[in-house]
């Protein structure tokens, strides 16, 4: 069965965007965003909302064409483009840079993925990680906390009817106070 992990910056009241869909604050160190493109590296299959979907590939397809971009950034755009992604949505009409869409129930094909061969399977997006999260099918959680309060917005952890028990697995603290917290899903 293949592993879903679920990685986001999160402010530290537990947002992921603040409001207005605000990302500002959680703008990454050099280090922290190599620890991002590693994940990317290794990532066999990321399955995407659609918010964080149209974020993502509103930048990075031609990132690495931008004037001054940095070595880091690039390496993060070929890998991101060469990461098969599969993109959850019913209101987006077409996917390109190595995705494909799905408009049907997430849940469904989410769980028919992880019981496919394949590495493991990154998932982002609040509503999307939290229909997964919901449906009991995510195996790790990586949290990168960041040490800023932003009082409201887009919570990383939706509204759960029952417990989901954890065990912690790794920290690592970056620069600026950024902790990053994985934990895995006890079963």
């Amino acid at each position: 069965m293949r592993k879903l992990t679920w990685g986001m910056n999160v402010s530290l009241d537990g947002y992921i965007a603040a409001p207005g869909d605000d990302l500002t604050w959680g703008v990454p160190s050099d280090e922290l965003f190599q620890w991002w493109s590693d994940r990317v590296a290794v990532t066999e299959l990321a399955l995407y909302g659609r918010k964080l979907w149209e974020t993502m590939s509103s930048h990075w397809p031609t990132a690495d064409e931008q004037p001054g971009v940095i070595p880091a950034h690039i390496e993060f755009a070929r890998r991101w483009r060469d990461m098969p992604k599969v993109v959850f949505s019913s209101t987006t009409s077409a996917v390109d840079w190595n995705a494909r869409l799905v408009t049907g129930d997430a849940v469904a094909e989410i769980t028919q993925l992880k019981t496919e061969d394949g590495g493991e399977m990154d998932i982002g997006g609040a509503t999307l990680a939290a229909a997964a999260l919901r449906a009991g099918l995510i195996d790790e959680y990586a949290i990168v906390t960041h040490p800023v309060l932003v009082g409201g917005g887009t919570p990383f952890f939706p509204t759960l009817d029952h417990w989901v028990n954890l065990k912690l697995v790794e920290t690592r603290t970056f620069p600026g106070g950024v902790l990053l917290t994985r934990y895995e899903t006890r079963r």
